[in-house]
This record gives C-alpha cells, structure tokens and sequence, in this order.
C-alpha cells in the first residue's frame, strides 16, 4: 500500500508518531526534571510534551476516539471500539543518558485489531507503519516494504520486569543459554524499536515476558511485525495475549522453533 493511498487512521498514526518524534529530538540533550512513577522508573518532560502533542493531533482529528497514553492513562471515547495507544518515548532511561535508542508508538486499536500503527526513530528519520495490511517504513519522503530475515543471528531480548513467568522462563537466562550462543547472538536495546526492526530484516527476532494486550510500548511493534509476515506468538507458543502471555517475534519459522525450543528447554531447568 503506497502511503498516499494508506488509510486515513494510519496516516494520522504517521503523523502522530512523527510529530511526537520532532518533539523528543528537539529536546535531546537539554537538561530536563525527571517525574518518578515508581520503582525505580520515571518520565522526563520529554515525555509528557511529546505525548500532549501526540493527544492533541489525535483528539483534533477524532474528537470521538478512546486515547490511552503511557503518561496520562485513558481519556474521552466513553463506549467507543476505538482506542488509541501511545508511547510518547520509548526508551525513557536511555534517552535520559544521551542516549539515541528511542522509538515513538502510536496504534489503533478498533474493537479486537490493530488497523493503523507507526513507530517512529526519531533520530534515523525512519517510520515504520501498517494500515493492518501492508508494512512498509518511510525515510525522506519514500517508502519501503518492510522483508523480515533471520540473516543477522540477532535476537534482541527485553530484560526490564515485570517477569511474570520466572523462575520457569526468564528473559535474561537466554543470554547466557549454550544453545542460545550457538545459533543467536543476543542484543539488549532496551526499547521497543527493536520489535519493528525484526519486520524490517535487522533482527532475527525479539522475546520478553510479560502480558502485552493493549500495550502501549508494544502493540505498534506487533502490528507491524504480523503485517510483514513474522511469526508472532507468546513464549510457548500458544497465541499472544493467551496463557503465559510474552512476546516471540521471529522472522521465519525456524528462527521461531529454534528459540521456542530453547526456552522450553529453560522451563525443564527451572529458569
């Protein structure tokens, strides 16, 4: 689907991600006040400007949708199938340490499907979108169609908690798995930009745990990875947001059995 013929919900997921991306750009490297959330975690203003302005774009063009953002929780769409899930900044703690791997998420969710999303880069000027068809990511104007490939070897494995299905599966056990090094090699980018860069053929694959339905750092992610073709599961396999819930994004079926096979082999030691 070429963009100028893209929905117009993903169009508008385009232009919010794009728009929350300008603003996480121009404010990189400024001195910023840190808002706690707990646990350890917190948001920058970076965060709240860039999320006021992705809301904002959002409620203009459609005053009757439903939006959840990371910061504000849920606002407006009382009785509405169509909810809008944001992540202004995803990737808070290394942009805090100047550091470029971010992602801005935007997705609509309308009844049980994602229909439009976008996860913009805020610093390579890409953004991945789906209309929930078609995968493609735009740079400088022009789109690309997003090949999934298992050639790099690279899983990148998410290791924040929560950790729902320790000590039986555990994210960071994978690293140091003999069968894992044998046939991956493991990348940490701690955001969820790594998730699209599986659909466009820059990682193999992508796991964590955790229970992912309607989550703003990771539904624009799978959305685009399912639309490019990835085999999209939760960590046993069963279908995602089923069971034990977690992510395996792979992009060919073998990558997919080889690390299933793996983690179900952790499960039998006990983590």
């Amino acid at each position: 689907m070429p963009f100028e013929n893209m929905s117009p919900d993903a169009r508008l997921a385009v232009a919010a991600a794009q728009a929350g991306a300008a603003v996480v750009r121009g404010m990189y490297g400024t001195t910023q006040a840190k808002y706690g959330k707990g646990g350890g975690d917190f948001a920058t203003a970076a965060d709240l400007e860039a999320e006021r302005t992705i809301v904002d774009l959002i409620r203009t063009a459609r005053p009757d949708d439903a939006v959840t953002g990371e910061e504000s929780g849920r606002s407006g769409g009382d009785g509405t199938d169509r909810m809008w899930l944001v992540d202004p900044l995803c990737g808070t703690l290394n942009y805090a340490a100047d550091t470029t791997l971010v992602a801005v998420n935007v997705a609509l969710r309308v009844g049980s499907a994602v229909t439009a999303a976008a996860s913009a880069d805020p610093f390579a000027g890409e953004v991945f979108w789906t209309d929930g068809e078609g995968a493609r990511v735009r740079r400088d104007g022009h789109d690309r169609d997003l090949v999934p490939s298992p050639a790099s070897n690279l899983v990148d494995v998410h290791l924040d908690p929560p950790f729902p299905n320790a000590p039986g599966f555990r994210a960071a056990g994978l690293l140091g798995d003999a069968a894992f090094m044998e046939r991956f090699r493991p990348r940490v980018v701690c955001t969820s930009l790594a998730v699209a860069w599986v659909a466009a053929g820059r990682r193999a694959a992508y796991v964590t745990d955790g229970h992912l339905n309607d989550s703003v750092h990771f539904t624009s992610g799978i959305a685009l990875c399912r639309a490019a073709g990835c085999v999209v599961t939760g960590i046993r396999g069963q279908p995602l947001h089923t069971g034990p819930g977690g992510l395996v994004a792979a992009a060919d079926h073998g990558t997919h059995a080889a690390l299933l096979s793996i983690i179900g082999n952790q499960g039998k030691r006990g983590g």
